[in-house]
């Protein structure tokens, strides 16, 4: 879109400049004369010496070619001439202003209409009722109506402006209007990868969390088990995942802790909560059923779910056990949310998980 916003406005820039030139207003053959010499007398003002001097010689060189000329070489180039340059714009000045005043106005209506649909309302519709479905198609429809009304309007106003005779500088076609250019995501960071499983999970202090409050954001699903010394590490000896929740929290990103240990209890999830300000909640999954269906087998094993509802990590926070590796340690998670938060495709969407197995609820 706004590939074609810039090329328009050039456009109209161009038109501007050239209007007075090429309008064919009612004005006498005596008055198109002196109109000619004043235009070139302030064209030839407004060149560099050395310009003047090389447009001088051109039409020399012109002057003579034409002279030279037999009768019929003269009628012939007359003839062209006049084919080449009548009818260009046929609108006065008044009628070409109009035209372009309404061009401006279809153009806000096309970028009205385009921003009216978001590419999240395109890739929701699996997760959203029958009724609203319904709304979404009957809203896109609409914008589609008023985005080809606009164009063909455009174009209606440009043909105006060309008038009949203009001839075409290409035979290539121009970027079409009703198919305006959009950088598009990368697939990995976007389509790729499973759709995330929905689910809704109250925290340990009493608020009921749904995915679905985060379409449009990055998710982080950690699980968690404060009796897990891996876990542990990650919140008490390095405090890895509140400053990775902090540093990206102004980056669309959202975390959120999992407890799917199926003897842990409230109070000590809470407590753990409070000790250590956790800027993120814990989730209650002592039923097993959102870890089971995500896949979750050690604390911590991090899922990261970007902006369209799909896993694209799946794996460790990092390459280093308990610290085992004192150099070189790489974070995988800060380096999916380093990606995916600056467009960029995931390089890495899945490691082996360590820590300690889930204890999940027998059925």
């Amino acid at each position: 879109m706004k590939r074609y916003l810039i090329s328009f406005i050039t456009v109209l820039a161009v038109l501007a400049v050239t209007r007075g030139a090429f309008a064919q207003e009612k004005e006498t053959p005596g008055r198109n004369v002196l109109q000619q010499q004043e235009n070139m007398r302030q064209r030839l003002q407004n060149m560099s010496e050395a310009e003047r001097e090389k447009f001088m010689t051109d039409m020399q060189k012109r002057r003579e070619k034409y002279m030279n000329m037999s009768e019929a070489e003269r009628e012939k180039f007359r003839a062209e001439m006049q084919q080449r340059f009548s009818g260009r714009i046929s609108l006065s000045r008044e009628q070409q202003l109009k035209a372009i005043s309404e061009i401006e106005q279809q153009v806000a209506k096309l970028k009205a209409a385009v921003l009216s649909i978001g590419d999240d309302d395109r890739g929701r519709f699996r997760d959203i009722s029958e009724e609203e479905r319904t709304k979404l198609r009957e809203k896109m429809a609409k914008a589609a109506r008023e985005r080809m009304t606009a164009i063909r309007a455009i174009e209606q106003q440009i043909a105006k402006l060309r008038g009949p005779g203009r001839p075409q500088q290409s035979q290539q076609r121009p970027e079409r209007l009703d198919r305006p250019q959009r950088q598009r995501p990368s697939r990995d960071t976007q389509s790729s990868g499973k759709r995330a499983p929905r689910f809704e999970l109250k925290s340990f202090d009493g608020k009921t969390v749904s995915l679905s409050d985060y379409r449009g954001k990055i998710v982080v699903l950690e699980w968690f088990n404060m009796e897990c010394p891996f876990s542990r590490y990650h919140h008490e000896t390095k405090n890895t995942m509140a400053e990775l929740a902090k540093k990206y929290k102004s980056k669309n990103v959202v975390w959120l802790a999992v407890n799917s240990t199926n003897h842990t209890t409230p109070k000590a999830n809470k407590t753990f909560t409070e000790k250590h300000k956790l800027p993120f909640p814990i989730l209650d999954d002592r039923s097993g059923k959102v870890g089971q269906a995500y896949g979750a087998k050690t604390t911590p094993h991090i899922f990261v779910i970007n902006t369209r509802g799909r896993i694209v990590y799946d794996g460790a926070i990092d390459d280093s056990p308990l610290g085992k590796k004192k150099e070189g340690v790489v974070n995988y998670v800060d380096n999916v949310l380093a990606e995916l938060t600056a467009g960029k495709a995931v390089s890495i969407s899945n490691t082996k998980s360590y820590g300690c197995t889930i204890k999940y609820a027998t059925k």
